[in-house]
């Protein structure tokens, strides 16, 4: 993959803390793509006119009022992700949605779904990506069992011409990040106990040297913390957005 020369519409290095729905991006190629920034770990994508839904969510928007799915991401199983009310709401008869082996087993939604593992590459008729591993290796549950187990759940980049988008799902700064290649947009947990720390947060930072991060999924995270521990790092832009 070529070194992205990409035009960010509101980029430049440093901190951009703002309470907008949404940014966007202009790629190489002269595309568009919108994301919008839905609360928690929801997002949506608008990529030249395809809508993307990233781990659709009932309990943060009303759905009935959002684009129909083009395609459908979800990450893993917890509810927080794998809501079946937000999937009935967005999906149509065309709506292709990627998933994980256990999310394929708890919902009721078969056609068009295609299950995706760890380390998978898919090309669709107007992006490819890759699924990626999400998991915990030091926060577990009283029973010993990690919050999410390797293999579990995925994370997705996605590759619209020469951007590449990151969407990490429920994860620690976990080693295998440091083979995901360049990275110009990276979504990262940071909500203790089920994902990051802060210092997590920042290993992954230092592993994946993305161009533009942002903190989602951040619970009760002190967010002027991560803008403190990536003060130094001059190379990645932090952008604050509602992401809860």
């Amino acid at each position: 993959m070529k070194t992205i020369a990409v035009l960010l519409l509101l980029a430049c290095v440093g901190i951009k803390s703002s309470a907008q729905s949404y940014d966007d991006f202009t790629t190489q190629n002269e595309s568009r793509l919108r994301i919008s920034f839905i609360g928690h770990g929801t997002l949506m994508f608008d990529w030249n006119g395809k809508i993307i839904h990233i781990d659709p969510w009932s309990a943060l928007a009303n759905y009935d009022t959002l684009p129909k799915a083009d395609y459908v991401f979800v990450t893993h199983h917890h509810g927080d992700h794998l809501d079946s009310v937000a999937l009935s709401k967005v999906f149509t008869l065309d709506t292709k949605i990627y998933w994980s082996k256990t999310c394929a087993k708890q919902s009721r939604f078969k056609a068009n779904a295609f299950i995706v593992a760890n380390n998978d590459t898919t090309e669709t008729p107007d992006f490819s990506f890759i699924a990626v591993p999400a998991y915990n290796i030091v926060h577990k549950r009283n029973n010993g069992m990690p919050f999410h187990p390797r293999g579990e759940g995925n994370g997705y980049i996605f590759i619209f011409d020469n951007l590449r988008v990151y969407v990490a799902g429920d994860t620690e700064d976990i080693p295998e990040m440091k083979s995901f290649g360049s990275i110009d947009i990276a979504f990262l947990p940071v909500n203790l106990p089920y994902t990051m720390s802060p210092e997590m947060f920042k290993s992954a930072v230092l592993m994946l040297k993305p161009k533009i991060v942002y903190p989602y999924h951040t619970g009760k995270t002190n967010l002027n913390d991560l803008i403190d521990l990536l003060s130094g790092i001059k190379s990645t832009e932090i952008r604050i957005r509602s992401l809860q």
